[in-house]
């Protein structure tokens, strides 16, 4: 790349972070978001855009990350120790970014394959080239593909997880259909995920959980249709047709450790666009419980009845 070009593509990068970070009007699609976020994780030993888990691998314990490269991993772990992923499971992971949560998949939990689906072509180029890196492009299958509309044979699949990601599909209800067809009988869905909170009785702070989801929702593409609390996501998995489901809030190890984190350490946004670290920077002087007052974040997990799941470890 010559030195011209990059300056172009320089300014090419300010002027989009511009008019999707300050500009009220402009509403991006998912692939567009992503296409800008292509060079901005702020993780070291890997690729992440997850917001980490920043407890022990179950809900409550204590044991902490050190870092946010620890806390992405945690949260990678704590999705495939739900879903109780093993030998035997053929995965099906949609929107998986870079590639890093199934690299740590096939490391830790060794299943028989994995096929992931990803809309954002940039994402999947990526992500193929970090696993033909360690030689496993046989056993990671990455293709360009929608969760919605998944180019998989039904009943041909062990294990679903969309980690942190369902949030932008057209839409969530549409996902969990497709995700049923899919799975074999007893195949498990596991999502990590993002939702609004139940509004509060009134008062300044119910309007602070409107403004807050309604921020989110705009700037990373989430559809209205997609914008309910726990107790109605609940529902929509048992009337897509699983049982048993359990949906669980996790958001007191997700949200308040990462902004205390980021807080502690603000060399971390160095390694961001100037402009969407402003963009973070301003955020964070806001405490944690009124900048993230509207959002829930969810560990759901899901059987497909018919079979025998595996007891998850």
């Amino acid at each position: 790349m010559t030195k011209t070009t990059r300056k172009w593509r320089e300014l090419a990068a300010s002027v989009g972070f511009l008019n999707w970070l300050f500009n009220p009007l402009q509403r991006s699609d998912v692939r567009s978001v992503y296409d800008l976020l292509l060079e901005q994780s702020p993780t070291t030993r890997a690729r992440y855009l997850n917001l980490g888990y920043w407890a022990g691998l179950e809900p409550g314990e204590n044991t902490g990350a050190d870092s946010l490269d620890d806390a992405c991993d945690a949260l990678v772990r704590l999705v495939g120790k739900r879903a109780g992923l093993g030998a035997d499971d053929r995965l099906l992971d949609v929107g998986f970014g870079f590639g890093d949560q199934d690299l740590l998949w096939w490391r830790e939990f060794a299943p028989k394959r994995i096929v992931g689906l990803n809309i954002t072509a940039s994402q999947v180029a990526v992500a193929r080239k970090r696993v033909a890196a360690q030689e496993l492009s046989q056993q990671i299958d990455l293709r360009l593909g929608s969760a919605t509309a998944m180019p998989v044979a039904a009943g041909s699949v062990d294990v679903i997880i969309a980690l942190e990601c369902a949030f932008h599909f057209q839409t969530r209800e549409r996902f969990f259909a497709e995700a049923l067809r899919v799975l074999r009988p007893g195949g498990r869905l596991v999502l990590a995920d993002i939702i609004p909170m139940p509004l509060v009785a009134g008062g300044g702070e119910r309007w602070q959980q409107r403004l807050t989801w309604a921020l989110v929702a705009g700037k990373f593409a989430i559809p209205k249709a997609n914008a309910y609390p726990l107790a109605s996501y609940v529902d929509k998995l048992a009337e897509a047709g699983f049982a048993p489901v359990e949906v669980e809030s996790i958001r007191h190890d997700v949200y308040q450790p990462l902004h205390a984190h980021l807080r502690e350490h603000p060399d971390i946004l160095a390694r961001l666009h100037p402009l969407l670290a402003f963009a973070v920077r301003l955020a964070l002087k806001a405490d944690a419980k009124t900048l993230f007052s509207g959002l829930d974040y969810v560990l759901a997990s899901a059987i497909k009845p018919g079979g025998a799941p595996a007891v998850p470890g």
